[in-house]
């Protein structure tokens, strides 16, 4: 548990689709006194984009990986095994912070993260997610419903990043994806893993 509202899970390789279908029905359903959740998981390999950013010319290649729609914000991308998806579940009203407090949080987040595996980040507000060297590593994408936060980041760490070549990451031309194990192979997605949470629960103990 990362506070006294805040219950972490982490629910292991998951299909797409049936993750978002129980953390839509999750934050539907819940009230006053439902618990906040975090889940750490990956996905087998899939396509999603958010309900207004999906246009033809972003798939460049014909692919069997399928695609779906979600309320998320942002355009297509990718998800596959070796990428750390993190979801916040989370009601925003009984925090005293904003939303947009709460993303420069998960921003910082995941910096430090990367600062403590030795690996230079920064955000990039013209191109949203954090990036090493021009190259994108990962991504975000929330939506807010009845004042409930859900969906969240996509973190790169050891996956099969071809798929990135099928479609235009984030609807965005020349962007170029990377992962941890590209920088440093040494590095374990448990280890990137561990700080993770290792920083999310130094962030909400203060709250």
């Amino acid at each position: 548990m990362f506070s006294k509202y805040v219950i972490y899970q982490d629910i292991g390789l998951t299909c797409w689709k049936d993750t978002f279908c129980r953390m839509y029905e999750y934050t539907k359903n819940r009230s006053f006194f439902t618990k906040d959740q975090i889940w750490f998981t990956e996905h087998y390999p899939v396509f999603t984009t958010g309900p207004t950013g999906y246009k033809k010319d972003y798939i460049l290649k014909n692919s069997t990986i399928p695609i779906f729609y979600s309320n998320r914000g942002g355009r297509i991308t990718y998800h596959g095994p070796g990428q750390q998806i993190v979801y916040f579940l989370l009601d925003l009203k009984r925090y005293k912070f904003s939303f947009r407090i709460f993303i420069t949080a998960v921003i910082d987040i995941v910096l430090n993260t990367l600062k403590k595996l030795k690996i230079n980040a920064y955000f990039n507000k013209q191109r949203p997610g954090i990036y090493v060297k021009e190259k994108k590593i990962c991504s975000f994408g929330f939506r807010i419903m009845k004042g409930c936060l859900l969906h969240g980041i996509a973190l790169n760490i050891q996956m099969n990043l071809h798929p990135f070549s099928l479609i235009v990451p984030c609807g965005i031309k020349n962007i170029v994806m990377t992962q941890i194990f590209n920088i440093n192979p040494n590095i374990t997605f448990n280890m990137v893993k561990n700080i993770l949470i290792a920083e999310m629960l130094y962030f909400f103990k203060k709250i």
